[in-house]
């Protein structure tokens, strides 16, 4: 009997101590109330003292519940609310990107939210198709006009054309001049290459476009004297 009484002893104890646990956060809640914290809210050590909880906003009122519109979603803190993919935020709502043919949604933050496929660019709300011409090809470049020339041809408008290397001569890309340039000892005149003429104790300089004198040898009316 001892050893019962003991333990219904320890039960009473036990729920007596439930009890006045189970009481802690209504005790908290009513000395919150008194402290002026509003609904919602929690107490910090900065700031206002108090922060409202995730997915509410401070207001003059305490705090707000936070709209979130159909398709959109609490940002990491909780304060704010983005769109999710393939939908734009238009006032209060998220609406969905017209995204049109050829293109594709785009991961990007600006713009439309949308791109066009490789092989159209934008024109207007509309993936417009390049048009590359003859002995061209598609540029990956967000700029210009979509296309380039092949190696031996260049733009001329809207088309490419061949071309023409004189004698003396190689294709370069870099000058976008003509697309070709004179060999070493070699001078562009009038669309051709004429050889660069050396008087005698010269030599070509660094460029290869003109000559200098050899030493000792000084330049004085396009010859090279020796020193006096």
């Amino acid at each position: 009997m001892r050893l019962l009484r003991g333990c219904v002893m320890k039960i009473d104890r036990i729920a007596t101590l439930v009890l006045v646990l189970s009481l802690f956060p209504a005790i908290a809640l009513a000395a919150d109330a008194g402290d002026g914290l509003p609904d919602n809210a929690f107490k910090t050590r900065y700031g206002s003292g108090w922060e409202c909880f995730r997915g509410f906003i401070k207001s003059v009122s305490g705090c707000d519940p936070i709209h979130v519109p159909k398709h959109g979603y609490l940002n990491s803190f909780g304060d704010k609310w983005h769109c999710e993919r393939g939908y734009m935020p238009v006032k209060d709502d998220c609406v969905a990107i017209p995204v049109p043919k050829n293109g594709f949604l785009s991961d990007s933050s600006h713009g439309s939210g949308w791109q066009c496929e490789r092989g159209y660019r934008v024109l207007g709300d509309t993936c417009e198709a390049i048009k590359v011409p003859q002995n061209g090809y598609l540029d990956d470049a967000s700029y210009g006009a979509g296309w380039k020339c092949d190696r031996g041809y260049r733009a001329d408008g809207d088309r490419c054309v061949a071309i023409r290397v004189p004698a003396n001569a190689y294709l370069n890309a870099s000058n976008h001049g003509t697309g070709w340039e004179c060999e070493r000892g070699y001078i562009e005149a009038r669309g051709e290459c004429i050889a660069v003429r050396v008087p005698a104790n010269a030599h070509l300089d660094y460029s290869g476009k003109n000559w200098e004198c050899n030493r000792p040898y000084s330049k004085l009316h396009g010859q090279c004297v020796a020193p006096q």
